[in-house]
């Protein structure tokens, strides 16, 4: 009798310590983009990323810079960007995907999903914001750069929400010490003040080799800071 309730105690016990393990497990899993985050760390694991780097996050137009490493010879680059992130979403990765490569450089673009998925212009700078408190946080010092947020033909019905934000986002990094704020809003504008169609994929969002050449162009001076 006793050592059945010995057995029914340690029973006990192990379901009790197992399920909050077990509930832990389950909320990692269903995080946003943990399987792309856990990816980056493996890749890590396998190759050690270069130190002294400029980290480029963000969204999916940093995912698909496939050049980013031959585009600016001589830096060192991690590319970190995870397709239909938001900014949110990079704030809560910091942790894993940011303060352990320890840049002496971030670049983010990221903002439209943001605007896509009907954040508002002030969200977006808030939601900027608490990612450069996040890095702040361990790397007081780190020049961080935001890429406005690119005009796409896709997107164009939400060009008032766009520039709007763009120009929240550009006031707040006047008002820090290294913020930068990047404009490539402008120089993707034809003639006619739209998005030059030659820039973008068939898809309308997503830029082609042309669109990341302008990027670069107006990217790398910044990168010397």
């Amino acid at each position: 009798m006793i050592r059945h309730i010995h057995l029914k105690l340690r029973f006990a016990l192990a379901f009790a310590l197992l399920v909050p393990w077990a509930a832990r497990t389950a909320l990692a899993a269903d995080a946003p983009f943990e399987k792309e985050i856990k990816a980056f760390e493996t890749a890590d694991q396998q190759k050690a990323p270069p130190k002294n780097a400029v980290l480029f996050i963000g969204s999916s137009s940093i995912r698909m810079w496939k050049t980013l490493d031959s585009d600016f010879p001589g830096t060192a680059v991690i590319n970190r960007g995870f397709g239909g992130s938001k900014i949110a979403d990079s704030t809560r990765y910091v942790d894993r995907i940011v303060t352990p490569y320890h840049p002496r450089m971030i670049v983010m673009y990221a903002g439209d999903n943001d605007i896509g998925g009907g954040r508002t212009p002030q969200q977006v700078v808030e939601d900027f914001q608490a990612f450069v408190a996040k890095v702040r946080e361990k790397m007081p010092d780190v020049p961080i750069c935001y890429i406005s947020i690119k005009p796409s033909l896709k997107r164009w019905k939400l060009v008032d929400q766009i520039k709007a934000a763009n120009a929240l986002i550009e006031k707040f990094t006047r008002s820090e010490k290294n913020l930068d704020y990047i404009d490539v809003f402008t120089p993707m504008l034809g003639s006619d003040g739209k998005p030059r169609p030659e820039l973008f994929r068939p898809d309308g969002l997503h830029m082609v080799a042309k669109g990341y050449e302008l990027w670069v162009s107006i990217i790398a001076p910044r990168l010397k800071q």
